[in-house]
């Protein structure tokens, strides 16, 4: 359920190249712009799924992977894009979260 691409593949290995491997957890990150999918290194829990692909581990919470359906991993010129098959909740964007949010409360 989990699809890299080949040049984040690529940009993974390298990363890892002087270091052991570490799972790779899927989360929902909440910014300026609502919703959207990240990476951080963290082992799995008992409430994760696990997924290998390219000799990665990639690990995610099951009510989240049941919400985003299938991802997709590849990267852009900002660095990892982590996209799901099925929208996103829409959280909308958090006031204050940056310093464009200006005015909120203040």
């Amino acid at each position: 359920m989990i699809t890299l691409s080949d040049e984040a593949r690529e940009e993974l290995e390298e990363f890892f190249s002087a270091k052991e491997k570490s799972p790779i957890r899927v989360f929902m990150s909440r910014g300026c712009s609502g919703s959207r999918l990240a990476l951080a290194l963290d082992p799995p829990t008992d409430d994760d799924k696990t997924f290998v692909n390219s000799e990665f581990t990639f690990v995610i919470n099951q009510p989240l992977l049941d919400t985003t359906g299938a991802i997709t991993i590849d990267l852009s010129d900002m660095g990892f894009e982590v996209n799901s098959a099925n929208p996103l909740p829409n959280t909308g964007g958090g006031c204050g979260g940056c310093p464009s949010a200006a005015g909120c409360g203040q």
